[in-house]
């Protein structure tokens, strides 16, 4: 997988309120069906989209995912052409986005200030080193 920045994110501050509308029904298509993909494949069980950003041309579209592990990164290329599909299917839009897979480093970061502020409370050392 790329490294995708994320600094000039739509997800921080859409441009465009249609764009905006289309990553949210992006985003519920696309976790319907890696949903209904998860109950056959078990690499998938654990996968959560956590949003869409969509280009504004709708060229492309980076799905970010909550857990991205190398199998579930290896099975979302694997579907990726089926999930596209859905989409095209339920969405009417005049291009359907190639879709990437992404991990959110949001969630990670955001677990990691959990464990840093339960250590707070505790009175327990604090590693300051990146895990």
């Amino acid at each position: 997988m790329m490294p995708i920045s994320r600094r000039s994110s739509a997800r921080n501050a859409p441009k465009y309120p249609r764009v905006a509308r289309v990553n949210q029904l992006l985003q519920e298509v696309i976790a319907e069906a890696i949903e209904e993909y998860s109950q056959d494949d078990s690499r998938l069980e654990l996968t959560t989209v956590t949003s869409v950003e969509t280009e504004p041309n709708f060229s492309t579209a980076t799905v970010w995912i909550s857990n991205l592990t190398s199998e579930s990164a290896d099975a979302l290329e694997e579907y990726r052409r089926r999930i596209q599909r859905a989409v095209a299917s339920q969405v009417r839009m005049k291009r359907t986005p190639q879709l990437r897979f992404a991990q959110d480093q949001g969630v990670a970061l955001g677990g990691r200030i959990d464990e840093i502020l339960r250590r707070l409370s505790s009175d327990e050392p604090i590693d300051t080193q990146e895990s």
